[in-house]
């Protein structure tokens, strides 16, 4: 079986970006499109909408077969040819189809079928050529879909808000250096949490309650949450927290943004004054796991719809527990066993990483 194919040469359209090749207006009952990428050309179906002001030549070459639970790389649309090959090399991967052209929340992001030979080799290679090269981009196996209701289970400090709140209240306290220490250590994942969170709490003891209502009102949410969180709602997504931090501001957070449901740990207040004790059970790695099987329980959301997003090695578990785990504005340790991380942009960059 043959296709006939538009072939460019890489020295004619390396400083194009990838939308200015290929146009994101297809027909989306004709993909997927074959396409080929190697150090010198790039091959595109004929029947791809392709830029008139880059010329190429047509030919006829052996179709590219490709499964449709095939791997995919996502990009975005302004990465340039040059550097999606630089890309495609650094990770030992080949493009085969181009499978869909998503335009969400103002961006617009292209999936390519790939082949690969070592699917967690090749990930982890891309976060760091994507972090190095200062892009977003992701090799998915399965991706959840977005049109399909799922779930999504998200740490809160520095994940859905841009602080640590122990940090801030430590401050307030006049144990700030002493706590945030602690805290950066356990985030490495070089303190077991639980243990680091009860030294932590202990130093607050005799703190006025009020330094609670004083971070909560200023809390500041991360880039791209609300946006992210109405769009999987308006798809019936299911959005919860489940937080190594404090229900006072989990349960803050779950009310001002219509969350389904929100874990965290119960500070002990008696007569006005933290005690420096936290009540029941920590909200630890294994609890953030669990609190992630039971919402999926629940809902009756299947394991493929679920996604966990966190900074710290306390999301480790949780994470491997979800079909996607995406670390997002990581410690090293998360990167390194993520299957894909968002490095500088929102949280809503998240929505294209859904099929």
């Amino acid at each position: 079986m043959t296709n006939n194919v538009q072939k460019f040469t890489l020295d004619k359209v390396n400083s194009f970006s990838l939308s200015q090749i290929i146009l994101p207006t297809q027909t989306s009952n004709l993909f997927p499109f074959s396409v080929a990428l190697s150090a010198n050309e790039l091959s595109i179906a004929e029947n791809c909408l392709c830029s008139s002001s880059v010329s190429g030549s047509s030919e006829q070459i052996a179709a590219i077969t490709h499964s449709e639970n095939s791997a995919e790389l996502v990009v975005f649309s302004d990465i340039s040819i040059s550097l999606l090959s630089k890309l495609i090399l650094a990770c030992d991967i080949s493009l085969t189809a181009l499978t869909a052209i998503n335009d969400r929340n103002n961006l617009i992001s292209y999936r390519f079928a790939v082949s690969v030979n070592d699917l967690s080799t090749a990930r982890q290679k891309l976060i760091s050529f994507a972090e190095a090269n200062n892009i977003e981009a992701a090799i998915l196996l399965d991706a959840p879909k977005l049109d399909t209701p799922g779930l999504l289970v998200m740490d809160m400090d520095s994940t859905t808000i841009e602080i640590e709140c122990i940090d801030e209240i430590a401050i307030l306290a006049g144990v700030g250096e002493q706590v945030s220490a602690v805290t950066e250590l356990a985030m490495q994942g070089k303190l077991d949490f639980s243990e680091s969170l009860y030294q932590r709490v202990a130093t607050l003891e005799n703190a006025s309650e009020q330094i609670l209502a004083d971070v909560a009102k200023n809390i500041p949410l991360m880039m791209g949450l609300e946006t992210l969180i109405t769009e999987l709602k308006k798809h019936q997504w299911r959005v919860a927290i489940a937080s190594g931090g404090f229900t006072y501001f989990a349960d803050h957070l779950k009310d001002m943004l219509s969350l389904d449901a929100a874990y965290a740990n119960t500070l002990e207040i008696v007569d006005g004054k933290l005690t420096g004790k936290v009540l029941g059970k920590v909200v630890d790695a294994n609890v953030k796991a669990e609190c992630l099987t039971l919402l999926s329980k629940e809902y009756n959301i299947p394991h493929q719809q679920t996604v966990a997003m966190g900074d710290g090695a306390n999301d480790l578990v949780m994470m491997e527990a979800a079909n996607l785990g995406v670390a997002f504005h990581a410690k090293s340790i998360v990167k390194a066993k993520a299957d894909t991380a968002i490095n500088t942009s929102g949280l809503d960059c998240m929505i294209h990483w859904l099929a």
